[in-house]
Formats: C-alpha cells, sequence, structure tokens
C-alpha cells in the first residue's frame, strides 16, 4: 500500500507541477511596440561649433529627448530602445559670427507599452 500511495503522490505532484508551467505563459505581460523617428530641439544659447557639437550629441540630451518622444504618445509609454541618434545638424547664429546651435533630426526610438487586457490591466483582478 506504501507503494501505491508513493506513485499517486508522485502522480499527482506531476500533475501539479504539469499545471503551473503550462498556465505561467497566460500570466506572462505583453507588450505594443511602436517605432518613433522625432527631432531635438536647438539648444537657445550659442557657442562654438565644437561646443555645439558635443552639446547636441550629449547623452543626457539624447536620452531626455528620447524619454519625451515616448512619452508624447500618451499614458503607460515608456522607452525600449534608442536605435539611431540621427545626424547632426548645425546653424549658425544670426548676428554672431563663429557662434552656432546644432540639434539632432532623425532620431528613431522604440517605445513599448503593456497591451490593454494582459496581466495587471484585469479589472477586479490584482
Amino acid at each position: 500500500m506504501s507503494a501505491s500511495g508513493t506513485i499517486g503522490q508522485a502522480q499527482k505532484m506531476l500533475a501539479a507541477l504539469t499545471l503551473l508551467l503550462g498556465t505561467s505563459s497566460a500570466f506572462s505581460t505583453e507588450y505594443e511596440y511602436r517605432d518613433l523617428l522625432g527631432n531635438t530641439l536647438a539648444p537657445q544659447k550659442c557657442s562654438t561649433q565644437a561646443e555645439a557639437e558635443a552639446r547636441a550629441k550629449d547623452a543626457y540630451n539624447v536620452d531626455k529627448y528620447v524619454k519625451l518622444f515616448c512619452e508624447t504618445q500618451g499614458y503607460g509609454w515608456h522607452v525600449s530602445e534608442t536605435r539611431e541618434t540621427g545626424k547632426l545638424v548645425c546653424n549658425e547664429c544670426s548676428g554672431q559670427s563663429g557662434k552656432h546651435q546644432c540639434h539632432l533630426e532623425d532620431l528613431r526610438v522604440t517605445c513599448k507599452h503593456i497591451k490593454p487586457g494582459s496581466v495587471g490591466m484585469l479589472p477586479g483582478k490584482g
């Protein structure tokens, strides 16, 4: 009897494990992805060519605009990855020789959002 009881317990454990592994994929969060293309803004301050280029390519500046691009899509949109930093465009300031303003054009970013109806979005289901 003890051998059949052990086999019965093993079968129950195997069934429970199969049930847990089979349903875990149903509880995974699904995302929607969207690729965006945008331009950064040139700063108000004019500076030398080298300083203006460095300021436009600065990682903080790029990250700030990438985050802003995704947030303009609506509530819950976040940065997934920055695909391209785009091309650098510099313009000479009017009335000031040797001074420039630079910005990035065609900055490509992928944004993500939790798909409505996936886990965590069901009413009454905590």
